[in-house]
């Protein structure tokens, strides 16, 4: 059976969703990030990354991390397109070539987008936006993120999804690292194909689900 580390509030919920739209038995173990601990090594934390029965599991001391009957697989993009070609259906590839794209999609997300959508993120929920730091950081990270947007945007106003004219692990992939900017309202206005898209991945109810539980999940 598939066992995947990790809790919503973290890049497991990338594996919680492509789990739950490939329609997988699993079991979640929640492993708690140790940054959002005060004493993560005390004797009485909670499982988390610093854990060592979890640092067993994986060395890095990162989550999610999956056992799928005895194979270890850490990343979670990697995790999905595992997790895709193993399990096939519509959201898999459907040729070598897509295949190839899925990683392109993926890998680009990852180097492009993620860095920069995440110091978005991290700013506003740290209630950074209105100082003068937090100013110059969002400042970067949109420079940075406007022409990867763009290239985006005009893919999708031809396409509607990443490949295949259909949502695909791709989509999955690459929409969870979109989804940390949207704090930034005007980045998604300037680039409308981005936003259908956003909100129509969002839409499915199978994210709507795991969404409700990281809602309900302890911040």
């Amino acid at each position: 059976m598939l066992t995947i580390y990790g809790v919503h509030r973290s890049r497991a919920l990338r594996n919680i969703w492509l789990a739950e739209e490939l329609g997988l038995t699993y079991k979640l173990i929640p492993v708690i990030q140790a940054y959002r601990l005060e004493e993560p090594d005390a004797e009485d934390a909670p499982f988390n990354t610093n854990s060592p029965d979890f640092l067993e599991i994986n060395p890095a001391g990162q989550i999610p991390v999956i056992d799928d009957d005895g194979l270890i697989l850490r990343e979670s993009l990697a995790i999905n397109l595992y997790l895709a070609r193993k399990h096939g259906g519509p959201l898999a590839a459907a040729s070598l070539a897509e295949e190839g794209a899925m990683m392109q999609w993926s890998f680009w997300g990852a180097t492009e987008i993620e860095s920069n959508a995440l110091k978005i993120q991290q700013t506003y929920g740290d209630n950074l936006e209105g100082t003068l730091g937090g100013r110059e950081v969002l400042a970067v990270s949109l420079r940075q993120l406007r022409r990867p947007f763009a290239l985006l945007d005009s893919h999708l106003a031809e396409h509607g999804f990443l490949l295949g004219n259909r949502f695909t692990v791709a989509d999955l992939n690459v929409v969870e690292l979109v989804r940390y900017a949207t704090s930034e309202a005007g980045l998604f206005e300037a680039n409308p194909n981005v936003a259908v898209w956003l909100k129509t991945c969002h839409a499915r109810p199978c994210f709507q689900k795991v969404w409700q539980i990281r809602q309900d999940e302890p911040a």
